[in-house]
């Protein structure tokens, strides 16, 4: 079992991703490019552009990965909210943004009304809100 999510350790790296696949891409772009800079050709170059290409695909990748989760966290948290919230602060829902819902995906039920009126009130963003959950519920199925 994984050890409890908090403020502290829930920010998330996906080893592949982070220590693998971006650092090779970016060490053979920038030796592509020095190739390109010490024999320069016509193919040097386009090996080059490739190689930043392929760069650029990989971070886009996980740039949609990402894009994904936000939108499914505001469907699940929007969700929650018509369950949780009182009906004038379920009115509200719509004026939340998806940043601010990111943050409020880890205030415990009971919390969450507080939260949702802190965060509209005072137009907090999703870090300040993460800060002020008092009873963390842990999302462990992110990307």
């Amino acid at each position: 079992m994984p050890a409890p999510q908090t403020y502290a350790n829930h920010r998330r790296l996906d080893p592949l991703h982070h220590f693998v696949l971006q650092p090779v891409l970016l060490i053979t772009w920038i030796a592509t490019l020095w190739q390109a800079v010490r024999f320069p050709s016509l193919h040097s170059a386009w090996v080059a552009v490739l190689g930043l290409a392929i760069l650029f695909m990989a971070i886009q990748l996980r740039s949609y990965a990402l894009k994904v989760q936000d939108r499914v966290i505001r469907l699940e948290e929007t969700l929650r909210m018509e369950r949780l919230l009182p009906a004038e602060l379920r009115a509200r829902i719509p004026e939340l943004s998806v940043k601010q819902m990111v943050g409020l995906r880890f205030a415990a039920d009971a919390e969450l009304p507080q939260r949702v009126q802190e965060a509209l009130g005072e137009n907090l963003g999703a870090e300040s809100i993460k800060k002020r959950i008092q009873t963390w519920r842990p999302d462990f199925f992110r990307v």
